[in-house]
Order: C-alpha cells, then sequence, then structure tokens
C-alpha cells in the first residue's frame, strides 16, 4: 500500500514538473513573438486558411464556425473601443471627451480595452480550438449555414455602425499608421527682413 503511494506520488510529481516546464518553455516562445507582429499575424492568418479549408472539405461545422464568428466579433469591438468607456464611466462623461479637442489640450493616447498582442493570441487560440473540434462529430450539428450567414452579417453591420457611431461621438481613433512625423523648418530663416 505504502509503495503504491509513493509511486503515484512520484508520478503526479512527474506530471505536474513537466506541465510546469511544457507552460514555461510555451511562455518563452510567446513572449520572444511579441515584438513580431507581421510574422503572428500571418501565421494567424494561415492558421484561418487551414480551418476554413477543413470546414469546405468536411462541408460541416458550421455552427462550430457561427460560434467562432461570434467570439471573433467580440474580439474586434473590444480592440477598437477605449479602456474606459465615457457612457459608462461618469466621472469621464461629466469631463467632457479624454481625448484631446484643442491644441492646448494635453495629449492622452487611446488606450484599447483589449490590447493587439491579447488580440492576436485570442484570435489565434480561437481558431485553434475551432479546428480540433472539427474532427468530434458531436459538434457537427445539422444547420441550414445560409441562415447563419445572413444573421453574422446583420449582426456584424448592426455591431460596427454602433461602434463608428461611438468612435464618432466620442472623437477618438484606434489606429495610428506608423509615426507620426511633425513638420519643422525646412529652409534656413523664415521669411522676414534680413538684418543689416
Amino acid at each position: 500500500m505504502d509503495a503504491g503511494g509513493t509511486s503515484g506520488g512520484g508520478a503526479a510529481a512527474a506530471a505536474a514538473k513537466w506541465r510546469s516546464d511544457a507552460s514555461r518553455a510555451f511562455q518563452y516562445y510567446l513572449d520572444r513573438s511579441t515584438p513580431h507582429a507581421t510574422g503572428r499575424w500571418l501565421g494567424t492568418l494561415a492558421a484561418a486558411a487551414i480551418y476554413a479549408l477543413r470546414v469546405y472539405m468536411v462541408q460541416g461545422f458550421y455552427i462550430v464556425t457561427y460560434g467562432l464568428g461570434i467570439y471573433l466579433l467580440n474580439l474586434l469591438i473590444g480592440f477598437l473601443s477605449p479602456m474606459v468607456d465615457p457612457e459608462l464611466d461618469p466621472s469621464s462623461a461629466a469631463e467632457g471627451p479624454a481625448l484631446p479637442t484643442r491644441g492646448s489640450d494635453e495629449f492622452k493616447p487611446f488606450i484599447r480595452r483589449l490590447p493587439e498582442f491579447k488580440f492576436w493570441y485570442a484570435i489565434t487560440k480561437a481558431f485553434v480550438i475551432a479546428f480540433v473540434m472539427t474532427f468530434f462529430s458531436v459538434f457537427d450539428v445539422p444547420v441550414f449555414w445560409p441562415i447563419l450567414l445572413c444573421y453574422w452579417v446583420v449582426l456584424f453591420v448592426l455591431t460596427m455602425k454602433r461602434q463608428i457611431v461611438h468612435m464618432i461621438k466620442y472623437k477618438y481613433v484606434p489606429f495610428s499608421i506608423g509615426k507620426q512625423k511633425y513638420g519643422g523648418k525646412k529652409g534656413g530663416p523664415s521669411s522676414g527682413s534680413p538684418r543689416d
């Protein structure tokens, strides 16, 4: 009885150590991928293409794809929304918009509710999980997929319309393309009378 208890404890400790080592290695490579946004998104695009090919070849799992689409729409809304929503925060609503409206206002950068890295990671994980689900027939619920597609498109249009109205109302843009460049003095002295 004692030998069975120690061997079971040894196996559990070995499994816990392996899980810890695997988690540490995964986190190491995940951290190393952080600055390589283009490569990460290309990998996610490849995962999405593999998933789409799998669904097309199997001709099924439309309910999984619909659920995936709803989840991705939810992530996109989090990615496009500010950290503090002016409609929900009464203190910021009383102060007015958080972003500067005049040149004398203090600049406050746009901070997303869902940062880019977490957005990418959640999307990639969702495609991998959905891909794995396509190997289990219990998730292949028979549905008429054109209705699901139409419903998702209507939901997407209405949600994005609401998000764009929110962006216009509170004057924020969730994207900044490249580094902002400021024009300074290009030539010599500005137009004026030269000194004698």
